[in-house]
């Protein structure tokens, strides 16, 4: 078998930190890139066992997958891994016309032509916020509270792709012709390996794609090797295609470990404090408005962009150089530079910013390209003006626009800070940012403190698990 374990493209930017931090913390050396690579692109990397790229497929429509997921499939099935994954959200939000899972199947079994492509979305390794699958439904933890996708306060309100429909066959046959198949919980939880091995040879006999159910952690182990096994007894020349949350990377990764495919890594350390870093903040969330208050007071400088302005085409470049300016001043004074779009949902910026792109009659949709563009501009000019090597990105979509504008290609995991949001150290094509430690988070995600610290935990080198 080939010694890389995994390919997976990320079907967006904070999902695919997520598999870099999943698989790295158990015993994976992992490399994401931020582009379609070459083989060759590995060979600055050492001993890599997986490798992936990070997408935004999740936003794109069906015609939009058509043009971009062909080549990069394409391009992981180069690394002749035992496994390319199509990585997807925890929460399995999707529809037909935006980030269509089915779409994504559709596409990677015309490269691969797998005899089936297991679809395991249970993770209950992210308790407390734990994913389990119960006869085909998806059920997440909120807050101390399991909720069945479908009554789920956030993902059944999605703005984008409400989940409606909690039984994942139902909401995958809605984006695919393909037929869908289940192995349920009473094989996974009651079956002795061989048993279990015959239950899954009956559902693939009829079934093209296959779900898992999982409701702890065994299940998780016994999926992870069933799917496995079941790759060492094919012996195709071509890779298994599976479409998968973060919780095919546990699963797989705890059997590796059991089996000695992989050793039981020692627990990362603190990257060490830093005296400064600069934040790029481009989410309005509220976990992040929180984020943003809390390092205010505790000796970030805040530098609040002006955004109105950094849409407009006649404005644009003198918001640009105040911002830069007003940020370079901070880091003269010795504080971290703490640059933001919006400081909650609610920030009157939201709406005059809209506001502004409708007066120039542009479309609304364009909002995130125009700002992350402007975005990345800033951060580059003020890494390039300073000798500040830690940068912290907030938001999935801004994460997206200012990393190339470093130059990066690829990441490696360095330690975790908040789930899937790790400090990582950047590869990139400037010898000014090769070797920058960055963190790009999502909105939503925290630290497993207490308080809304996560800015203050990068500064720190952060948050080694215990």
């Amino acid at each position: 078998m080939s010694d890389l374990l995994l390919a997976f493209y990320g079907d967006d930017f904070t999902g695919s930190t997520d598999v870099l931090e999943s698989l790295s913390l158990n015993g994976v050396p992992t490399v994401l890139f931020l582009e379609s690579p070459d083989p060759e692109d590995l060979e600055r990397f050492d001993e890599v066992r997986a490798v992936g790229i990070a997408g935004t497929s999740r936003s794109m429509t069906p015609d939009e997958m058509g043009e971009e997921l062909p080549a990069a499939f394409e391009a992981l099935r180069a690394f002749d891994a035992e496994i390319v994954q199509y990585k997807v959200c925890s929460t399995f939000d999707s529809a037909p016309d935006t980030g269509s899972i089915g779409r994504a199947i559709d596409i990677g079994q015309e490269v691969f032509g797998s005899p089936f492509v297991p679809v395991v979305v249970a993770a209950p390794s992210l308790e407390p916020r734990g994913r389990y699958v119960l006869f085909g439904n998806l059920f997440a933890t909120l807050e101390g509270t399991t909720y069945r996708l479908d009554r789920h306060p956030t993902m059944s309100q999605h703005p984008v792709t409400p989940m409606t429909e909690a039984d994942l066959t139902e909401h995958l046959s809605e984006q695919t012709d393909r037929e869908i198949g289940l192995l349920d919980v009473r094989s996974v939880d009651g079956n002795a390996d061989a048993a279990l091995r015959d239950d899954l040879e009956t559902v693939v006999a009829d079934n093209e794609i296959v779900f898992f159910d999982g409701l702890n952690r065994d299940h998780q182990r016994k999926v992870g090797r069933l799917i496995w096994e079941y790759c060492e007894r094919d012996g195709r020349a071509d890779p298994l295609f599976s479409a998968a949350s973060s919780g095919l990377n546990y699963a797989l990764s705890r059997h590796w470990q059991d089996t000695g495919v992989v050793s039981v890594p020692e627990a990362p350390e603190s990257a060490g404090p830093v005296d400064q870093i600069v934040v790029m903040s481009g989410s309005a969330s509220p976990v992040n408005r929180d984020q943003i208050d809390w390092a205010l007071e505790n000796g970030f400088e805040g530098v609040r962009l002006d955004t109105r302005r950094l849409v407009d085409p006649d404005e644009a470049e003198d918001a640009r150089e105040e911002a830069i300016d007003a940020a370079l001043t901070a880091i003269d004074d010795g504080a971290s530079s703490l640059l933001y779009s919006a400081r909650g949902p609610d920030d009157p910026a939201i709406e005059r910013t809209n506001q502004r792109l409708r007066e120039l009659d542009v479309d609304g949709e364009r909002l995130g390209a125009l700002l992350g563009t402007q975005q990345g501009e800033i951060t580059r000019a003020i890494l390039e003006a300073t000798a500040v090597d830690r940068v912290c990105v907030a938001g999935g979509d801004t994460s997206g626009h200012v990393a190339p504008h470093l130059d990066v290609f690829a990441l490696e995991f360095l330690v975790p800070v908040g789930p899937g949001s790790p400090l990582c150290r950047a590869a990139s094509r400037t010898q000014a940012f090769d070797g920058l430690e960055i963190a790009l988070k999502g909105g939503q995600v925290q630290t497993t403190n207490d308080e809304a610290d996560f800015f203050g935990a990068v500064r720190a080198g952060g948050v080694p698990p215990e």
